[in-house]
């Protein structure tokens, strides 16, 4: 959250230092969690899981991605505060059926992912207060054992016809692992 302010009054360079920072942290996190980097806009970034190769319990994977990403852009936005620059970090995750394959012309393909899915996703994100991870209702109830959330309501969102609930995810609940 705040890019926009930040790449229109800061230095290319030091810009390019702030995404180079921001990206390095968020591959990190899709590595470590088996996501799919579909492809990079400014700071903003699709990831997708279960696709191209099934993630087991891919929609736990994705907050939990979403969850280490927050903490770490945390600790890293207090650094880029020193220098001026107020950052912060929103996610929309959403789950469903998607057209994935190789998309462009001869010369220039990607991997790329259409649909409603894909659309609802990046409007939640667009909805996401810093430090919020919005979730769709059909995320929840496939991971509303594992998650600690806060409910948002329903939300107006461009190109959908009816409001969509939306979840805010606090945290993990402790499972118990490890526990006497």
């Amino acid at each position: 959250r705040g890019f926009t302010g930040v790449a229109e009054a800061g230095e290319p360079e030091e810009v390019m230092g702030v995404l180079r920072e921001y990206h390095a942290e968020l591959g990190r996190a899709i590595m470590a969690y088996d996501g799919t980097i579909e492809h990079f806009a400014g700071d903003g970034v699709m990831i997708l899981f279960n696709a191209p190769l099934p993630v087991e319990n891919h929609e736990l994977q994705a907050i939990r991605m979403a969850l280490r990403i927050r903490e770490s852009i945390a600790s890293l936005a207090k650094g880029w505060q020193k220098h001026g620059y107020a950052l912060g970090f929103g996610v929309g995750i959403a789950g469903g059926y998607a057209t994935i394959g190789t998309i462009g012309f001869e010369g220039r393909y990607d991997y790329s992912a259409i649909g409603t899915v894909t659309n609802l996703a990046a409007r939640l994100c667009g909805e996401a207060g810093d430090g919020q991870i919005l979730i769709a209702p059909r995320i929840f109830s496939k991971t509303e054992a594992q998650i600690e959330v806060a409910p948002v309501g329903e939300l107006t969102l461009k190109g959908f016809s009816r409001p969509v609930l939306a979840y805010n995810v606090l945290a993990l609940r402790d499972q118990g692992v490890g526990q006497p």
